[in-house]
């Protein structure tokens, strides 16, 4: 539990460091007083000033804050050049927009990190058994884990498609499959009765299959590697999340709490669960949640940066800023909105998991439920 707890808070204080960092350099190098840089959530336990900052470490270990000069308004304003709120527009849109850069970088510095040490994926129309039923055609006639399948009836496999209309066509038959086993010269032929009426989530034959496999390239070529394939998995989890996010919207619309969305108690469990099978595991999670986090971030609600930068919005089309205390108002309800929904989404899955425990919740998530 201690070990978990420890992983959770590291994991959520370096999305949240870096993220305060990005705004953090565009802020100083805008010329904008940075009066704090915070590692955990206040009360502050200890602090110290260097230049014109104060660096503090606070209670409770989960994140940070950066504290702008000028940020809330310019009732506390001293340094008017060097106040946040009397930059211009631009240079306002840049500082909140670095810290949404800083996750996306921190995304692509994940995923890359663990192609480069993992292996690179390739299609090698190999069609290799990646899993064999219990009790399955396949188990029963002796097909393992890691076969090759060659050919079905003798016509030759290249691809998961060809595999599986092939074994459609000839449900309900027996066929000569053959296969090339690692550690065996010769091709093995296997005689498999293909089932008409397999069980849900299965195939006539009982396998699960696939053409990808992990290679090393040398190892000068693999951080180039790395980013290429960290940068598409970047964009490919950013649809996923822009997806969710209106699919979220779509039910707060029509009165209900959204389906397959993990709260703070969710995040938690996924992370511990995680982490169990290694330390490149983790890494590629906190790629997934840096993701999430830069493009919920951008959405246009006003506790959120994407909510500061629909205020710039709002300036720069009427050509006058909003009213500091309407904004704040508007802050503030949005703060308190957001913090009910996490509320309710956080006994819903507290409910849940008091019901079918951890690997209940676990796999409950991984259906769409919530």
């Amino acid at each position: 539990m201690i070990f978990s707890i420890i992983t959770f808070a590291a994991v959520l204080s370096i999305l949240v460091l870096v993220h305060e960092l990005g705004h953090f350099l565009a802020a100083r190098r805008a010329g904008v007083w940075v009066e704090e840089f915070g590692f955990g959530i206040p009360p502050r336990i200890y602090g110290k000033k260097i230049g014109e900052t104060l660096y503090s470490v606070n209670l409770l270990p989960f994140g940070g804050f950066v504290r702008l000069h000028g940020e809330t308004g310019e009732a506390r304003v001293t340094q008017e050049k060097r106040a946040f709120i009397n930059k211009s527009k631009s240079v306002r849109s840049v500082i909140i927009l670095a810290g949404v850069v800083m996750n996306l970088v921190l995304a692509i510095v994940a995923f890359s990190s663990v192609y480069t040490l993992s292996g690179i994926p390739r299609d090698s129309k190999n069609v290799r058994v990646l899993e064999v039923s219990t009790g399955s055609p396949a188990d029963v006639s002796g097909i393992k884990v890691g076969d090759v399948i060659k050919q079905i009836d003798g016509n030759m496999v290249n691809s998961t498609d060809d595999f599986v209309s092939k074994s459609k066509s000839l449900s309900g038959k027996e066929i000569n499959l053959t296969i090339q086993r690692e550690g065996v010269s010769e091709l093995l032929t296997y005689s498999v009765l293909l089932r008409e009426n397999p069980p849900q989530g299965e195939g006539a034959m009982g396998v699960v299959i696939t053409t990808m496999e992990t290679y090393f390239p040398p190892i000068w070529q693999r951080p180039f590697y790395g980013i290429y394939y960290g940068f598409k998995d970047a964009i490919y989890w950013g649809k996923v999340v822009i997806i969710s996010a209106f699919t979220i919207l779509k039910s707060l619309v029509g009165g209900s709490l959204p389906e397959g969305i993990a709260g703070p108690v969710g995040i938690y469990a996924i992370t511990t669960e995680v982490a169990k099978s290694g330390f490149l595991s983790l890494v590629n999670w906190v790629g997934i949640i840096s993701v999430n986090l830069a493009i919920l971030n951008v959405l246009p609600i006003p506790a959120l940066d994407g909510g500061r930068l629909f205020f710039i919005l709002l300036e720069k089309l009427f050509g006058r800023k909003v009213a500091p205390k309407v904004e704040a108002y508007m802050q503030m309800a949005s703060m308190a909105a957001l913090i009910l929904f996490l509320l309710a989404i956080t006994f819903k899955e507290v409910k849940i998991l008091s019901k079918v425990g951890l690997s209940g919740y676990l796999e409950f998530v991984s259906k769409g439920g919530m």
